[in-house]
């Protein structure tokens, strides 16, 4: 049942467009740049509300290490008082999570469609899709059938690039005294994953297809774009009542 379902609605959906595409254009490289930006054009507007969230949070961080302290000893008025402080400023701390979580499916289909849909399953393409027999993985001079490095080196550049950029987003606020413990460990987290999630997109973009190293590059190249965009709107005014700025 839920197999049928993911084909129904997210592996066949994701197969016929990038056969469109392809059948168009005739460079499966090309097709699947198109494809990333139709699906972000789709999702434009919840990862906006998740970036913006994710800026709001950072304006937050003192307040919120400010409760941590205040409430050490009494984890339920913490919690009670967190809420409180989302919501007087429109914060909800699971949006940040909901595009990737929505992503997922997706790049599985991909993932599906680039290691065996356009070899074997060309039979699920729509009546009204103009058929192709055969479809060539070489596009820019490499086959994305097979793993491409310098694609897994790229998508994992990308990536440090944009996490570079949230990370020097950081509250307008005077700087943490000394032993303040909580902000120094949230920097410390902050900037580890700062390189630690780029590493691990080299890793496991060199042993997928570079079809999807592509899709993921695309993806977060958009992602940055939008990303900085954001960032330059919110630079003249603040983000939920929340102030931000650049980290000196």
């Amino acid at each position: 049942m839920l197999g049928n379902f993911f084909q129904l609605f997210f592996y066949q959906p994701v197969l016929n467009l990038l056969v469109f595409l392809y059948g168009q254009i005739g460079d499966l490289g090309v097709a699947i740049i198109l494809l990333t930006l139709i699906i972000k054009l789709i999702f434009w507007p919840l990862s906006q509300k998740s970036t913006k969230s994710q800026l709001a949070m950072q304006g937050i961080q003192a307040e919120l290490n400010d409760l941590k302290k205040k409430y050490a000893d009494n984890k339920e008025a913490l919690g009670r008082a967190t809420m409180d402080l989302y919501k007087k400023h429109k914060i909800n701390p699971l949006s940040s999570c909901l595009p990737l979580l929505i992503q997922l499916p997706f790049i599985y289909a991909i993932f599906r469609t680039l290691r065996v849909g356009l070899s074997e399953d060309l039979g699920l393409v729509y009546s009204f899709i103009s058929p192709v027999t055969t479809i060539s993985t070489i596009s820019f001079g490499v086959d994305l059938g097979q793993r491409v490095i310098v694609l897994a080196v790229l998508a994992g550049l990308a990536q440090f690039i944009q996490s570079k950029l949230m990370l020097k987003k950081q509250v307008k606020t005077t700087p943490p005294t000394e032993g303040s413990g909580v902000e120094n460990m949230t920097t410390i987290i902050g900037k580890q994953s700062t390189y630690l999630f780029p590493i691990m997109t080299v890793f496991f973009g060199m042993s997928l297809p570079g079809g999807l190293t592509l899709y993921w590059f695309t993806f977060t190249l958009l992602t940055l774009l939008q990303q900085v965009l954001i960032q330059k709107k919110q630079d003249r005014g603040p983000i939920n009542g929340v102030v931000v700025s650049e980290e000196k």
